[in-house]
């Protein structure tokens, strides 16, 4: 009995002990303060890899884009230098949750799902969805998609709003906005749709395509996101961006990385939310 009794007690404590691993597993790791930051000399943020022009990585592997220069400003006035980790749109609540960046600045568009997650500064853009398409097949309104093909990256506000608004297309899903506009190029779909800002971009780059659909759902805003709680490192972003505001920090920001891009298609107050203040 005696043997028997021990077995038992046995057993229980294995189960706690693997309880409580899978307790640790799940648990938000605690993000890093501002005097941590400074103390280690970088700061770490998640930024696109392929996402022209707004965080991808250049022919000698550095990394540029709008993005990637608001970042540059930041590790500056923080006193440090930066670390860029690329994430995929559907991993940036990931990253920041279990603490491997310490700022997004990955084009993440606000929404109130996502602000139950994480924290958002001020926005530093303004943006809606777009859907591009062969010129000799041009998608010229959203309905004409009904029956067909649409290309969009796991984790956006394109794949939210066609599931829950047009359940008659067909989503054809990728991780990475690379694969997502090789399935385009190659023809596996009938159209691709994410931020009209991005698809214009692409378009301007890729003969025989154009965004026929400029402008789609509500006009949102783009902004950093913290790991919730992080209420420092949240104020001392907000103020940031108030501050650069006063310099038309982000007008320079597009001029340096955007209207090369371009061009004449565009035009920088359509795009460029300064200070936070959306005018």
């Amino acid at each position: 009995m005696k043997k028997v009794f021990l077995c038992f007690m046995s057993f229980l404590l294995t189960l706690g002990v693997l309880g409580a691993c899978g307790e640790s597993n799940t648990s938000q790791s605690e993000a890093r303060s501002i005097e941590e930051i400074q103390e280690s000399g970088k700061i770490i943020i998640g930024v696109f890899s392929d996402k022209k022009p707004f965080g991808y990585v250049d022919s000698n592997g550095d990394y540029q884009g709008y993005d990637v220069y608001f970042g540059n400003r930041i590790a500056q006035d923080l006193g440090v230098e930066v670390e860029y980790v690329p994430v995929e749109a559907a991993s940036r609540v990931e990253y920041l949750v279990s603490n491997k960046v310490d700022i997004i600045l990955a084009n993440f568009t606000v929404t109130e799902e996502r602000k139950e997650k994480v924290d958002f500064t001020l926005p530093y853009m303004k943006v809606a969805l777009g859907v591009v398409s062969p010129d000799d097949a041009l998608i010229t309104d959203v309905e004409q998609l009904n029956g067909k093909t649409l290309i969009v990256s796991k984790g956006t506000t394109a794949e939210t709003y066609f599931t829950e608004n047009y359940p008659n297309v067909n989503l054809l899903k990728f991780d990475q906005y690379s694969e997502a506009y090789n399935a385009l190029l190659d023809g596996r779909g009938d159209a691709l749709s994410t931020d009209n800002t991005e698809v214009l971009a692409w378009a301007l780059e890729n003969e025989g395509f154009s965004v026929g659909v400029e402008s789609l759902g509500s006009i949102d805003t783009i902004a950093a996101a913290v790991q919730k709680g992080n209420d420092e490192l949240l104020e001392w972003l907000n103020n940031e961006i108030v501050e650069l505001g006063k310099e038309d920090f982000f007008h320079a920001d597009y001029e340096e990385t955007l209207a090369p891009v371009y061009g004449d298609a565009a035009t920088p107050d359509n795009i460029v939310v300064e200070g936070g203040v959306i005018e």
